[in-house]
């Protein structure tokens, strides 16, 4: 009963503390730039907002009517997966990282498939490019995942977190760095952040993940906002507690379980606000420099098992 409420919580967690960190990196950039900017729960607003509204369809077909669940369902059932509060609670055999890849990368198709089923020029050019991206950034992130399980030797996300808490020095190796290096930038390209998209832009010919949800509205809009800041949120904790796992809860007792989740997500605000301080001094690459970017990454995830193997 434990682990079934510490998995619902985090679920909350994940959602409401997406669109807050979705409003925060607004208001970081909103300030940057010398603009006051929306406040910080205008993302929970439109969402309670939308809610409450009906979901007009451009087609009658049931694609965009299932992809808004499926996108939320996929990285709800995701960030059960994760241990954000502590190692030991989560089971290990299903907190497999081929499975939460697997599962975030069914929504990424998901919402492809919304985005094609709209039949607009603008749906299917955002689902081609979310798509060519997606190819190079989920082996790149599965294999920065991979990099950080070569200590433990198992892909289990417990065992990894389990083994790094009893070995703090595998923390400060080569290969832990160059797996956060390679899983920070794909983490950048799978939540459309800049310099891989630009979240604030209202031009169609650039957007890649706001060009599929173009024909959303009402409830389906809701969801589909949902279901991006939640993977914003889970994919910022996931960085954060494999990067440095210090703080997560070893036992079951609820102070414990409550400071490592408070510590989980101090630590992807404090990404959030750090990417966010990012995008304002950096410019949106052209869409072919894109794949120059996530290969790098793939090149840097691939070098931390090497160097991981051989240091064991």
């Amino acid at each position: 009963m434990t682990a079934v409420a510490v998995a619902l919580v985090q679920v909350l967690v994940v959602a409401l503390g997406g669109l807050l960190l979705t409003g925060l990196m607004a208001k970081v950039r909103a300030r940057a730039e010398g603009r006051v900017g929306a406040p910080v729960t205008q993302p929970l607003r439109d969402v309670a907002k939308w809610l409450g509204r009906e979901s007009p369809r451009a087609t009658a077909g049931t694609a965009l009517a299932i992809v808004p669940t499926v996108v939320v369902a996929t990285t709800a059932l995701a960030a059960t997966l994760v241990p954000l509060a502590g190692v030991g609670l989560v089971d290990a055999t299903g907190a497999d990282a081929l499975v939460v890849v697997f599962l975030l990368l069914t929504g990424s198709l998901a919402l492809a498939v919304g985005g094609l089923a709209t039949a607009t020029a603008f749906g299917g050019m955002g689902a081609s490019r979310a798509m060519t991206l997606s190819a190079l950034a989920e082996p790149a992130l599965l294999v920065a995942v991979a990099a950080f399980a070569v200590p433990a030797g198992s892909l289990s996300l417990p065992a990894m977190l389990g083994h790094a808490l009893d070995q703090p020095l595998t923390m400060v190796s080569p290969s832990h760095v160059l797996a956060a290096l390679a899983l920070l930038v794909v983490v950048v390209a799978e939540t459309g952040r800049m310099p891989v998209d630009n979240p604030s832009t209202h031009l169609e010919l650039t957007m890649i993940h706001e060009a599929m949800t173009l024909e959303y509205g009402g409830r389906d809009q809701a969801l589909v906002s949902l279901g991006a800041a939640m993977r914003l949120g889970l994919l910022l904790g996931m960085l954060g507690v494999l990067t440095v796992p210090w703080g997560l809860a070893t036992s079951a007792a609820p102070l414990a379980l409550l400071g490592g989740l408070a510590l989980s997500a101090l630590k992807a605000t404090v990404l959030a606000v750090v990417i966010a301080l990012a995008e304002v001094h950096s410019a949106k690459l052209r869409l072919f420099r894109v794949p120059e970017l996530l290969a790098a990454a793939f090149v840097l995830a691939a070098l931390a098992i090497v160097v991981g193997v051989v240091a064991r």
